[in-house]
């Protein structure tokens, strides 16, 4: 009888051990998992402030070729410049990074992407995007700055444009 009862507790014993073996396996399992997790929001982070820090340089290199004096068209570096927006650009969109579009006049406003500075008297059902203030940018599917806009209403049927 003893024998019996000894190897029941030995029975009884690698059955709370193995227990307690595979709740540290799952443990240990979910601790990678959050890990990896943390590990990619930090670097999604450092990306997004990297970015954020970068967007006013871009901004102002795109109003420098939007406002380039037509004396300095064909100018070598006023022709350097615009190449260099144009590189610029190709390394935003290899970031993922991608301007907010908006058309005026035919872009529906979106309080999540754009941000209204302005409103106009306009009488109107639908809220459209009347002039863009500044450039909105998206980095992957997150809007990292809403773009600022005029709104308008308007009673015409718009179609969404994003």
């Amino acid at each position: 009888m003893t024998k019996s009862k000894k190897q029941t507790e030995l029975e009884q014993q690698i059955g709370e051990l193995t227990q307690d073996l595979q709740r540290q396996r799952a443990d240990f399992e979910n601790y990678r998992k959050r890990v990896e997790v943390e590990k990619e929001q930090a670097k999604q982070t450092g990306k997004t402030q990297a970015v954020m820090k970068l967007l006013p340089v871009i901004d102002n290199i795109d109003r420098a070729v939007a406002h380039l004096p037509a004396e300095l068209q064909g100018n070598a570096w006023a022709d350097g410049v615009v190449k260099l927006s144009k590189h610029l650009d190709k390394m935003v969109g290899d970031l993922s990074l991608e301007k907010i579009a908006i058309i005026p006049g035919e872009t529906l406003f979106d309080p999540s992407l754009h941000e209204a500075i302005q409103m106009d008297d306009a009488e109107g059902d639908t809220e459209v995007v009347a002039e863009e203030l500044q450039t909105g940018w998206k980095l992957g599917d997150t809007v990292i700055r809403p773009a600022m806009v005029k709104v308008t209403r308007t009673t015409a049927s718009v179609e969404q444009s994003r």
